[in-house]
Formats: structure tokens, C-alpha cells, sequence
């Protein structure tokens, strides 16, 4: 199951609260924090909509970049017999572990 909403080209993740009765989330891969919340899909979707536009305007007005910037490098922690396997199998086709791992990442968004 996938808790998030798409609007344009961003994600929003999604909770819900028993106790308050109401969906809540903000918007994914911004620098700042804007929450959207509603008691129903529908009211949710419609104020995650309105949250990424008044972003987007807010953003227009002060000149500011609308998404994060990503810096191309990350950390990632897998268990240590898949790595061996991964540096095994980078060696075999002539690729760093690097370029292995960006290959897998590109192949895997390529299906989506």
C-alpha cells in the first residue's frame, strides 16, 4: 500500500488520526514544511492540491527554487553479504560499484 498522493510533480505522504478522525500529510522534496489535511479522501486530495498551488505561488513571489536540490550522493546501508554479491557482480561487467548501483536505480525507475 502506497500512502502518498501525487499532484503535478509532487508527492505528498499521507497519515491518518484515530483520535483527531482526520488525514494528514506534507509535501515530499521541498525546503520547507507544508501540511495538507482533510476528514476525507476527497478533502485531503483537494487540500494537497491547494497546498502545492499556494507553494508554487509562494515560491514565484520570493524567487525561491520550488524543489530541493539534490546533491547526487547518499549513503545507503544493505546487508553485507549483498554488497559483496553487488561489488562481485560490478567487477564482472567492468563497473564500479557506483556505476553499478546508479544502473540498478535507473533500470528500476525505467519499469515504473
Amino acid at each position: 500500500m502506497k500512502n502518498v498522493v501525487k499532484y503535478k510533480q509532487f508527492v505528498g505522504t499521507v497519515n491518518f488520526s484515530a483520535e483527531d478522525e482526520v488525514f494528514y500529510g506534507k509535501i515530499e522534496g521541498i525546503n520547507d514544511l507544508v501540511t495538507f489535511e482533510g476528514s476525507s479522501v476527497q478533502e485531503l486530495k483537494e487540500s494537497f492540491e491547494e497546498g502545492v498551488e499556494d507553494y508554487l505561488t509562494l515560491c514565484e513571489e520570493n524567487g525561491k527554487e520550488v524543489f530541493r536540490s539534490f546533491k547526487g550522493s547518499f549513503n545507503v546501508r544493505i546487508d553485507p553479504a549483498l554488497h559483496s554479491k553487488a561489488y562481485e557482480l560490478a567487477l564482472l561487467q567492468g563497473l564500479s560499484l557506483n556505476q553499478f548501483v546508479q544502473k540498478a536505480i535507473e533500470d528500476r525507475i525505467a519499469r515504473e
